[in-house]
């Protein structure tokens, strides 16, 4: 029997996706609140979120969104990790107001230990594709218009984490046809 890599490249980058999931949803979390959300995107998904992020470049301004755009249609898949709002009850301050109380006044401002959980799960997701040589890059740009498209309801911080397995990481350069004077 003959197998080539190519062949079989999907069926390991999706096996890294999942190993990444696992890694993010056993993450550790503050108090033990498990409000971390994780979703795969691939696919046909991955063609409509770079579009979306295509229209949310034109919209917002922001030329990054077209080059990350771009660059995830050369992702297998893409690792979504978002986080739902919950205070903690610490009353930490860490949020900018000195009690929970006073934050959930405040429902468009993050709790700051929901922030913290959703970067150490990311950590750990990103941790469990280099364990594997897989390429990945965290992209704040793909979280954000997942967030607009309701890919991952009731969730505030979103992140997404392209993968690939190529000879040279296409995440690393991250070029795109926009030239870099255009860029903000």
């Amino acid at each position: 029997m003959l197998i080539n890599e190519r062949e079989t490249r999907r069926e390991r980058l999706l096996q890294v996706a999942n190993d990444m999931i696992t890694a993010a949803r056993t993450a550790p979390k503050g108090k033990g609140f498990d409000i971390i959300e994780i979703a795969v995107v691939t696919d046909d998904t991955i063609d409509d979120l770079s579009k979306a992020m295509l229209q949310y470049s034109e919209i917002t301004g922001l030329k990054f969104i077209t080059r990350d755009a771009e660059n995830i249609l050369q992702a297998e898949a893409i690792v979504l990790i978002g986080t739902k709002e919950k205070v903690h009850g610490l009353n930490c301050g860490y949020c900018g107001f000195d009690t929970c109380v006073e934050k959930l006044q405040h429902a468009d401002i993050p709790c700051a230990l929901n922030t913290v959980d959703v970067g150490i799960a990311i950590g750990s997701a990103c941790a469990a594709a280099t364990d594997r040589r897989v390429d990945s890059r965290v992209m704040f740009s793909v979280g954000r218009v997942a967030k607009e498209l309701g890919m991952m309801p009731g969730c505030s911080s979103i992140y997404g984490i392209p993968i690939s397995c190529s000879s040279k990481n296409p995440f690393f350069d991250r070029r795109s046809k926009t030239p870099p004077a255009e860029e903000k």
